[in-house]
């Protein structure tokens, strides 16, 4: 028994009593073991876990004074598995030694596979990431953070060879992105906390997804680094249902820290229903939690940021040997300075690796052209004339809050009305860039209430369920599509002169380009309608969207004219055009006015709307 006296372990109604004294069950570090919730009336406490094993009571689950009797028992005397339960929940036994007597008094036993494990990991701080977000995938919308597990050396270089830990949903290999998102929505997947190298996190990251990585050092300290660890040595082959909204990786991470430095309960601190992931980083830096700040750019930003560095005539060198595959003549490069030469072919050797990852080119069909890259960079002496991307000036976790409540004023063609709207999540273009995607936009639930004051009505303006629009600049470089996508209801002027309520699918493509600062965008679109009070109770419309959008961080400005056509239908072409002027003053108030005009058949209506927004 680890050198003590029979006599001095504590008997099991010892630590029954000292447990009921002290009141440990009632603990919030305790619930932060269990990951134990209060109900929606506070009067019970349910576990977020859904694996049996996770519990060494049968009611474990919804009974945190039970689960800590079984806990008492089993680490006391056993269990009779394999595996003893100190071993099984080594932070559960960590943490109740640290409750004073009789407690401590509890014999350890040796734990082999935990210890090498720990050792494996050579854990000396921990680091959260967070990886900026990718519109291209539903489970990575909102960004995503994970823990990096950081080696006693603190080098940037050596960090790529740490582990990392994250939660994410286990989904079916053959799941659609749109299966993903519905089942994610509503738990249907189970969530997985797993153990990686962090240099598969930035393959994945920075160079497959051009996702920019920001890494928030904690100031844990090393008993609490290691308590975080014991945990996740209980947690990461159990299952916790993942739900995208709230209980998701984000989510997850911050229940570690809780369980690591018991106090800073921050899961309380999550916004009902939702736990975007730059909020969660809020958070934790609003906590104290955070020693310092590193910004990790992608590949894709490297690469612009040195083409940016670079005259014309330099960028169509780096253009022309990439569609040659081949180097240009001494001759034909001899105006080129040395050192400006060298920043060619960096540049040049920089967008070939971006377009092995991009387009998934075999190496071997660049093989050449990198090597002679490589050959004639050699020749010329000196260090890189290129400079590394800048860090942005504003984090991801510094932007906008992502909730926003909108009171405004306006009048649709001759109605006059007040309004409401609320918007949970999470980005538009109507909010300043700083800190999000330039030319992203993602919003759920938005919707929109308008009182007409004249005939007492109330009505639902729109309610925009998904509304995602991704516009990315094109050049000779990078060539993206912009796309956009949507689901819900709104109302929409027809050539009957009404407006009625309809649920919409819609969706886009097209280009974007930057221009005068902001980005142009033209895209095709399509529309699906279905309402009873549309005169064919449906409505199909291919149309176009022309738009120039400007975001600072004073807030937006934008220009868009649409149209929309109903062939085989009995329905006149719709046209709109708006304007909208939007600004905003940190920490979370702003200012937004639009101004609109649209018609179909002989019906024409001017809009007009100023409002007041708070960001929470």
């Amino acid at each position: 028994m680890c050198g003590w006296a029979q006599a001095e372990i504590p008997t099991l109604e010892e630590l029954l009593a000292a447990a009921q004294q002290q009141q440990l069950s009632e603990r919030p570090a305790w619930w932060s073991l269990l990951h134990y919730r209060p109900s929606v009336l506070g009067w019970t406490h349910k576990s977020q876990a859904d694996d049996p094993r996770f519990f060494l009571s049968k009611n474990g689950k919804t009974d945190p004074h039970g689960e800590l009797v079984a806990t008492l028992m089993a680490l006391r005397n056993g269990d009779g598995q394999a595996t003893h339960p100190q071993c099984r929940f080594p932070a559960r036994f960590y943490w109740l030694q640290q409750q004073g007597h009789p407690f401590s008094r509890i014999p350890a036993v040796p734990c082999p596979q935990l210890a090498s494990w720990l050792e494996q990991l050579n854990t000396a701080r921990v680091t959260l990431v967070f990886a900026s977000s990718y519109l291209n995938s539903p489970s990575s919308m909102f960004g995503h953070t994970f823990l990096r597990l950081d080696p006693p050396s603190l080098n940037q270089d050596s960090l790529i060879l740490a582990s990392t830990v994250s939660y994410a949903a286990d989904a079916a290999a053959h799941d659609s992105e749109i299966m993903f998102a519905y089942r994610g929505i509503f738990g249907g997947y189970p969530g997985i906390t797993t153990v990686e190298p962090y240099f598969d996190k930035l393959r994945l990251y920075s160079k497959l997804e051009n996702r920019d990585l920001w890494e928030y050092a904690l100031n844990l300290r090393p008993d609490e680094v290691t308590q975080l660890l014991r945990h996740v040595w209980e947690i990461k082959d159990k299952r916790f249902d993942y739900f995208f909204f709230d209980e998701n990786c984000a989510y997850r991470l911050l229940a570690l820290i809780d369980v690591a430095r018991p106090g800073t309960r921050l899961i309380p601190q999550v916004s009902i229903l939702r736990a975007i992931p730059s909020d969660t980083v809020r958070i934790v830096v609003a906590n104290h939690l955070v020693d310092s700040v590193y910004f990790r750019p992608s590949q894709a930003t490297e690469l612009r940021h040195h083409l940016s560095q670079l005259k014309a005539s330099e960028r169509h060198w780096v253009f022309s040997m990439n569609e040659s595959q081949q180097l240009p003549s001494e001759k034909a490069t001899a105006d080129l300075a040395p050192e400006r030469y060298a920043a060619v072919l960096e540049t040049a050797y920089e967008l070939v690796r971006y377009r092995v990852q991009k387009e998934q080119l075999s190496r071997e069909a660049t093989a050449d052209l990198s090597y002679g890259l490589l050959q004639a960079r050699s020749k010329i002496p000196g260090s890189s004339p290129l400079s590394a991307a800048p860090r942005p000036k504003v984090r991801d976790d510094q932007g906008h809050p992502t909730g926003r409540i909108t009171a405004m004023a306006g009048r649709q063609g001759q109605r006059p009305y007040l309004g409401l709207s609320l918007r949970p999540a999470y980005h538009d273009f109507s909010d300043p860039a700083p800190g999000y995607r330039l030319g992203s936009q993602l919003q759920f639930l938005n919707a929109e209430l308008r009182y007409y004051w004249e005939s007492n009505q109330f009505e639902l303006e729109q309610l925009n369920l998904v509304d995602i629009i991704s516009l990315s600049a094109r050049d000779r470089f990078f060539r993206p599509i912009s796309w956009q996508a949507g689901f819900g209801a709104d109302r929409q002027l027809t050539s009957e002169g009404t407006r009625p309520l309809a649920a919409y699918l819609k969706g886009g493509a097209g280009v974007s380009y930057g221009i005068a600062h902001g980005l142009a965008y033209a895209l095709a679109t399509g529309t699906g309608r279905i309402g009873t009070q549309l005169q064919d109770s449906y409505q199909l419309s291919p149309g176009i969207a022309l738009g120039w959008n400007l975001q600072r961080y004073w807030g937006s400005f934008r220009v868009e004219a649409q149209s929309q056509f109903f062939p085989g239908q009995n329905e006149d072409p719709y046209y709109r055009g708006s304007a909208s002027l939007n600004l905003y003053w940190p920490p979370g108030w702003g200012l937004t006015f639009n101004i609109g005009r649209e018609k179909s058949g002989d019906f024409y209506a001017t809009i007009l709307q100023g409002g007041v927004r708070l960001y929470f």
